[in-house]
């Protein structure tokens, strides 16, 4: 799964530790998520979302190996 967090981020002039407060999780996930590596959670992916004040869909996107 694609996603923009690391572009957000910049828009809204946040670290990844910044956003990690406001979604209550650890920096380190945030890392991870940005980097590919961690798929979050719905309600996660909801609550980063909600930060950037856009859609679930603007945030993360479906890559075509995420249909194998």
């Amino acid at each position: 799964m694609k996603n923009t967090i690391k572009i957000e981020r910049a828009r809204h002039n946040l670290t990844q530790q910044d956003l990690a407060d406001k979604v209550a999780v650890s920096r380190q996930t945030i890392n991870s998520i940005e980097a590919g590596k961690y798929v979050p959670s719905t309600v996660l992916a909801l609550k980063i979302a909600k930060v950037f004040e856009l859609p679930v869909e603007a945030v993360f996107q479906l890559e075509d190996l995420d249909f194998e």
